[in-house]
């Protein structure tokens, strides 16, 4: 199977890391895949540094190359509008998201053309299908955890670690107010790998989420999670018995960052629970090959 890959984000985010994870697994399964990426971005680097065929994101180059393959995977909005338009091949849409899809003409239009849609939870399907796609083209598609180093002991004397996104929709501010009523460390991380190597707990506060790709991260790693009670995390979370949810409320996080410091044993068991959950959802098998059925289906459509 020949697969062209089209992601035009221009920096590496989750989404476009699972692009990197999805083309790996894919090869290490046989199928040969192509990259249409925003050329100079940090996607199109890596993944010709890995040995994979990249090229300009432009219309014209994608409608010459989805002569050359069997299907096409728009991985973002942009790049499925871009399939909508020029593709010359079957195509399947990621959707990573949580928010509805726009009413209008145009996007209407567009979202019949895609075969399949690639659901990354089972909140994500719920908001396509409340838009009007059939739950028929709707396949559940896990993000994937690669495996990873994890703290040698963990300890509740180390900082919690969040995000140091700037996002408003994120919940810093949140984050920092909570911290300060529990009178707990937070360190805010621009290299997530790295710090949770010494956190005590990972927080992770947004308005909006389709699952959680940095709380899977956490938890393959070893370190117990306090999320929002929003969109997908409580499906990465496997409904709060591998983590903690939360309502957007400081007052509410910082109940749940007391009740974890002051329960080692809880923290022991989320630890336990999250690596498990893990295990058996988020691995790099599981989404190359729900991946792989999507495509079939889409090509024997």
């Amino acid at each position: 199977m020949r697969v062209l890959h089209i992601d035009t984000g221009r920096e590496l985010r989750g989404g476009q890391r699972q692009v990197l994870f999805l083309l790996q697994g894919l090869r290490e399964a046989g199928v040969q895949s192509t990259l249409l990426a925003h050329t100079g971005s940090p996607l199109f680097q890596n993944a010709a540094a890995l040995g994979f065929p990249v090229f300009p994101a432009t219309l014209r180059i994608l409608r010459d190359q989805s002569k050359l393959v069997d299907i096409v995977h728009a991985h973002e909005a942009h790049g499925h509008t871009s399939a909508a338009l020029c593709s010359r091949a079957p195509f399947v849409v990621s959707r990573r998201v949580a928010f509805p899809i726009k009413r209008s003409l145009l996007s209407e239009w567009k979202y019949r053309q895609a075969s399949r849609y690639l659901a990354v939870s089972q909140f994500v399907a719920s908001e396509l299908a409340r838009s009007g796609i059939s739950n028929g083209k709707i396949d559940l598609v896990y993000d994937c955890v690669q495996p990873v180093i994890t703290p040698a002991v963990w300890s509740l004397k180390e900082p919690a670690v969040a995000l140091a996104s700037r996002d408003p929709a994120k919940g810093r501010d949140l984050v920092t107010k909570a911290a300060r009523l529990a009178n707990f460390p937070v360190v805010y991380s621009d290299d997530l790998p790295k710090d949770l190597l010494r956190a005590s707990m990972f927080i992770y506060i947004t308005l909006s989420e389709g699952l959680g790709s940095a709380t899977l991260l956490s938890m393959a790693m070893g370190v117990p999670v306090i999320a929002s009670d929003i969109g997908g995390l409580s499906e990465a979370l496997a409904h709060g018995q591998a983590g903690l949810l939360t309502s957007n409320d400081p007052v509410k996080i910082a109940a749940a960052i007391n009740r974890l410091r002051e329960d080692p044993a809880l923290g022991m068991t989320l630890i336990e629970r999250g690596k498990n959950h893990v295990a058996e959802f988020f691995t790099m098998q599981h989404m190359v090959e729900s991946t792989l059925a999507s495509y079939r289906s889409a090509l024997a459509a």
